[in-house]
């Protein structure tokens, strides 16, 4: 009933949207950067166990890789990425404290420029209305960041050549952003198992084009947006999670914990270990390098192909400098 429910809401919000806006143009993928966010030759991942106060917790986590000084420059232009699929709370969409958190953490490594780029799911859609609701909007205005609702933005058709999709729309201020940083929450997902970085880039394509990738099989599709653009930074919010259910809402688990990587699949492993501990009722009870959205990011190398290729950085270990 509940997956019912929430394919009609993805069906109601296709109905609001009658046709695409007229593209801003045809672009190329754009080229992959080399991940910053390695030691000895292996991808880092930070888990950081939650002290209560979120912006040390953020810090940290990305001290242990090496620091936000790695990333980001004086005079930058960095754009966040959080996920506000919904108006319901934590973990179903970004918590401000930690959105915020993560904005300080920016500007304390000398960003001049924030963007917070952002579209809810298309039951919940417009967006405007999503995040009115949610508090992002004063959010915005009180840290003097730029909002921008991706769903009322410009869109780049980009050729990418994958297994499933051939073309991703990918909104303009996402395909022109300088350093771009992916805020997912860590839960399960009805329609596709999970939802945490490599489904994050499910908010980029034009809602019409996100109907279709829906209704053509998500689990199998969602992986090959990120052939389009990938993130240069991911800090993951597994404070609270969802162990059953999902994107909205689920049961309500506390793992207590942030992470960090600039890979999309060691990140997701260690959430999908995170969240197996649970033995939940949910689609998670297989070896998570075995799920869809894992093996077909890996095998477009937008990640890691297996654990020995990267190295899990604990909250009581000392920064890799």
């Amino acid at each position: 009933m509940v997956m019912h429910q929430l394919w009609m809401g993805v069906n109601g919000g296709l109905n609001m949207i009658t046709r695409r806006k007229e593209t801003a143009g045809v672009a190329p993928p754009r080229p992959r950067k080399e991940n910053i966010w390695k030691s000895d030759g292996l991808v880092l991942v930070s888990r950081v166990q939650s002290s209560g106060d979120v912006f040390q917790d953020v810090a940290k986590a990305v001290d242990f890789l090496g620091g936000m000084g790695r990333l980001v420059e004086q005079g930058d232009e960095v754009t966040l990425v959080p996920n506000f699929n919904s108006d319901d709370p934590f973990p179903a969409t970004s918590d401000l404290t930690f959105v915020r958190a993560v904005m300080d953490v920016v500007r304390g490594a000398g960003a001049s420029r924030v963007i917070l780029a952002t579209s809810s799911g298309l039951p919940w859609l417009p967006t405007s209305e999503t995040v009115r609701k949610l508090g992002v909007l004063s959010l915005a205005r009180e840290m003097g960041v730029e909002l921008v609702l991706l769903d009322e933005d410009e869109f780049y058709d980009v050729p990418v050549h994958g297994k499933y999709l051939r073309i991703v729309s990918i909104p303009r201020t996402i395909y022109q952003s300088k350093k771009l940083i992916y805020l997912p929450c860590m839960k399960t997902h009805q329609l596709a198992k999970f939802t945490m970085s490599i489904k994050l880039p499910m908010t980029f394509p034009h809602p019409v084009d996100r109907g279709r990738i829906h209704t053509t099989g998500l689990e199998r599709n969602f992986p090959e947006i990120s052939l389009a653009i990938q993130p240069d930074l991911i800090i993951m919010d597994g404070r609270k999670a969802f162990v059953t259910g999902g994107p909205d809402r689920g049961t309500l688990v506390e793992p207590g914990m942030i992470m960090a990587s600039g890979d999309m699949v060691a990140i997701d492993v260690e959430g999908l270990n995170i969240l197996q501990k649970y033995q939940a009722d949910n689609k998670l009870d297989t070896n998570v390098w075995h799920l869809p959205p894992i093996l077909l990011a890996s095998s477009h190398s937008l990640g890691v192909h297996n654990k020995n290729e990267y190295r899990v950085v604990e909250s009581d270990a000392q920064s890799p400098t």
